[in-house]
């Protein structure tokens, strides 16, 4: 990094009060002081009356996309670093918000050092993600039954109408729902 990125005031948004909050009194506790909105309206407000050195943005904010955010706090300050934090990742997810000029793109739960150094990295892409004790990197199987989930609420729990939105034969989904990943990488043999 040539030069220090500017982290002294930040912006967070997201729909879970509880998440919310507990990310505040952590940066908060780093010496950063935080505003908090929880939907795109008070995050516009709120970044209007005081343009923020960063954002940190939920992409689901109850019926809103946090995608749609990334443009108009660009509009407010063009330095401004755009972190996206999403607990429902996706490849495809990922690309767009680096096309709407996202700086990284993170899975919750996350922790502040974390977001920390995503939002101190220059030129980031958030494309490869650090993969350290505090970071590491989902694995593929965790991706996709999350996109299977997501899948299945958008069409109410109807597998038939899940697997034609994923593209695949309702047998298959089923036999993917039967494989839930697990936490951890270790097989059941090594657990008991």
């Amino acid at each position: 990094m040539t030069g220090e990125v500017d982290l002294s005031h930040g912006l967070l948004v997201d729909d879970d009060a509880t998440y919310l909050h507990a990310l505040q009194r952590s940066l908060q506790k780093r010496g950063i002081t935080v505003s908090i909105a929880v939907n795109m309206a008070d995050a516009l407000s709120l970044a209007r009356e005081h343009p923020p050195d960063f954002a940190l943005i939920d992409l689901r904010l109850g019926s809103e996309s946090g995608l749609q955010l990334i443009e108009p706090l660009r509009q407010i300050r063009p330095d401004m670093r755009i972190v996206l934090l999403t607990g429902y990742a996706s490849v495809a997810t990922a690309v767009e918000a680096i096309k709407l000029g996202a700086d990284n793109y993170l899975l919750k739960p996350v922790s502040a050092d974390a977001i920390l150094r995503a939002l101190a990295e220059e030129g980031s892409s958030g494309a490869e993600p650090e993969a350290d004790a505090d970071s590491m990197m989902t694995p593929l199987s965790r991706l996709e039954w999350e996109h299977i989930q997501q899948a299945l609420h958008d069409t109410n729990g109807n597998i038939s109408a899940a697997a034609r939105l994923l593209g695949m034969h309702r047998r298959s989904l089923q036999r993917k729902l039967a494989k839930r990943p697990g936490p951890e990488r270790r097989s059941p043999e090594a657990l008991g």
